[in-house]
C-alpha cells in the first residue's frame, strides 16, 4: 500500500513538473512569421553559416597579413653521425689513402626562435579576398531564400489549422442540425407517416458527417504539431491563433497587388544564380592568376646553445644570437601547358554559369506568370464558391422544407444536403486558396 502511494505520488509530482514545462504562445500571422523567423530550426542554422562565411572571410584576409610563429628545438645525439675524409689532413704520416672518420657537433644542442613572415605579392590572395566576399554574400542570399520559404510555410501551416478548426465547426452545426432532423423524422416513421427508407437515408449521411468530423479533428492535431514545428516551438506546447479565416481571406483580396511589374534582379533565386557566376568568374580570374610571380620575405631572430651535458638552464651558459632576413620570389615559367588547361576549363565553367542565369531569369518570369495566374484564379474561385454556398444553404433549407411536410423523398433531401457540405468545404478551401496563392506571389516577387 506504501508502494502505492508513494507511486501515485510520484506520478502527481511527475504530471505537474510536466505541466510546467510547457508554454503557452498566442500569434497572429504576422506575429507567427516573425517568431519563426528567429525560431525556426534553419533558420537558426542559417544565421550560423553567416557567422561562419564571416570567420571565414577573415581567414582569408589573415593569411595576407603578418605572421608570426616561435620555435624551440632540443637535439640529444646518442650517436654522432660521422662524415669521413680522405687522406692525412690530421696526421702528415699517415697513408694519403686512408679515410678519416671525424665527428662534428656536440651531445645537446638547442635553439630557440622567431620567424615574421610577410606575403608581399600573390595574385591568388587578391583573388582569394573577392571570392571571401562573395562567399559570405552566397550565405546571405541563402539566408534570405530561407527566410522566404519559412515565411510561405508558416502561412502555409497556419491556413490549414484555420481550414480544420473551421471545418469542425461547420460540421459540428451540421451533425446538431441533422440529428434534430433525424429525431423528428423517427417521430414521423414510428407514427406511421413514412417510410423506414427516409430514416435509413438520413442515418447513412449522420454516420458520414461523424466520420468526418473525427477525421478532421486528428488532422487539425496533426496541423497544429506541423505549424508549431514550423515556428520552432516544443509540439507539446499552447499555441492559439488570433486570426481568423475569413478575415485573413478577405486581407488578401488584393486583385491589383498582382498586376504590378515582376522585377526579376529582386528575385532571390536569381540573386543566387548571379553570385554563382561571379565566383565561376573569380574562379576563372585565379587560373590566370597563377601564371603571376610571388613575392613573400620573411625575418629570423633566435638563439642557440651546445653543450655535452644538459646545461642550458645554466645562468652561464652561452648563447648564441641569429639572425637573417630572406625574400624570396617564385616565378612560373612551363607547366606543359597545364595551367592553360585550368583556365580553360574555369572558362567554360563560367559560360555556363551565364547560360544557368539566363534559365533562371526565364524560369522565374514563367514562374511569376503561373503563381500570378493562379493566384488571381483564387480570387474568382472565392467569389464563384461564396456565391454557391449561399444558393446551395437556400436549396437545402427549401428540400427540409419539403421534406418535413411530406412534399419530398430523402433522396432529394440527402442529395441537397450533401451539395451543401461539399459547398461548404469548397468555400473553406477558396479562403485558404487565396491565402496561400497569395503567399506564393509574393515569394516569387520577393515582397515581405
Amino acid at each position: 500500500m506504501k508502494n502505492k502511494l508513494i507511486l501515485i505520488l510520484f506520478l502527481i509530482v511527475s504530471n505537474l513538473q510536466a505541466q510546467e514545462q510547457k508554454q503557452s504562445y498566442s500569434f497572429s500571422l504576422q506575429q507567427a512569421v516573425e517568431h519563426a523567423l528567429k525560431n525556426n530550426y534553419s533558420a537558426i542554422n542559417a544565421n550560423r553559416d553567416i557567422d561562419a562565411a564571416k570567420q571565414k572571410k577573415w581567414e582569408t584576409t589573415a593569411a595576407g597579413l603578418p605572421q608570426i610563429n616561435g620555435s624551440v628545438t632540443y637535439l640529444n645525439n646518442f650517436d654522432f653521425t660521422l662524415q669521413g675524409i680522405s687522406g692525412n689532413a690530421f696526421n702528415p704520416a699517415a697513408d694519403p689513402n686512408d679515410i678519416s672518420l671525424v665527428a662534428f657537433g656536440t651531445k645537446q644542442s638547442m635553439t630557440s626562435g622567431l620567424t615574421l613572415s610577410q606575403l608581399i605579392f600573390d595574385g591568388s590572395y587578391i583573388v582569394a579576398l573577392q571570392a571571401s566576399k562573395t562567399y559570405l554574400k552566397y550565405y546571405e542570399n541563402a539566408k534570405q531564400k530561407n527566410n522566404t520559404e519559412v515565411r510561405e510555410m508558416v502561412i502555409n501551416a497556419y491556413g490549414n489549422v484555420l481550414l480544420a478548426q473551421e471545418s469542425i465547426t461547420i460540421l459540428e452545426k451540421n451533425k446538431s442540425t441533422l440529428s434534430k432532423t433525424l429525431a423528428d423524422t423517427q417521430e414521423t416513421f414510428k407514427n406511421g407517416l413514412i417510410e423506414e427508407e427516409n430514416v435509413e437515408q438520413l442515418q447513412i449521411t449522420l454516420s458520414s458527417i461523424e466520420s468526418n468530423l473525427n477525421n478532421t479533428k486528428r488532422l487539425l492535431d496533426v496541423a497544429q504539431k506541423m505549424l508549431k514545428f514550423t515556428l520552432g516551438m516544443n509540439i507539446e506546447d499552447e499555441l492559439i491563433l488570433t486570426d481568423k479565416l475569413d478575415s485573413l481571406s478577405t486581407s488578401n483580396l488584393a486583385l491589383a497587388f498582382s498586376q504590378d511589374g515582376f522585377v526579376v534582379n529582386n528575385n532571390i533565386n536569381y540573386q543566387m544564380a548571379s553570385n554563382f557566376q561571379e565566383q565561376r568568374a573569380l574562379e576563372l580570374k585565379l587560373q590566370r592568376s597563377k601564371a603571376l610571380p610571388t613575392l613573400a620575405a620573411a625575418v629570423n631572430f633566435g638563439y642557440n646553445s651546445f653543450a655535452n651535458d644538459f646545461s642550458f638552464a645554466d645562468g652561464d651558459q652561452k648563447w648564441n644570437k641569429f639572425s637573417n632576413l630572406g625574400v624570396s620570389l617564385s616565378v612560373p615559367i612551363f607547366s606543359s601547358f597545364g595551367r592553360s588547361a585550368k583556365t580553360q576549363q574555369a572558362r567554360i565553367a563560367l559560360d555556363q554559369a551565364k547560360t544557368q542565369l539566363t534559365q533562371t531569369e526565364q524560369q522565374l518570369k514563367l514562374e511569376y506568370e503561373k503563381a500570378k495566374s493562379e493566384y488571381e484564379f483564387s480570387i474568382e474561385e472565392y467569389a464563384t464558391a461564396k456565391n454557391n454556398l449561399n444558393l446551395a444553404e437556400r436549396i437545402e433549407r427549401k428540400q427540409q422544407i419539403k421534406f418535413t411536410e411530406g412534399l419530398s423523398s430523402s433522396f432529394d433531401f440527402s442529395e441537397a444536403q450533401r451539395q451543401l457540405y461539399t459547398a461548404q468545404q469548397n468555400y473553406l478551401q477558396s479562403m485558404v486558396n487565396i491565402i496561400n496563392k497569395k503567399a506564393t506571389l509574393e515569394k516569387i516577387i520577393n515582397k515581405n
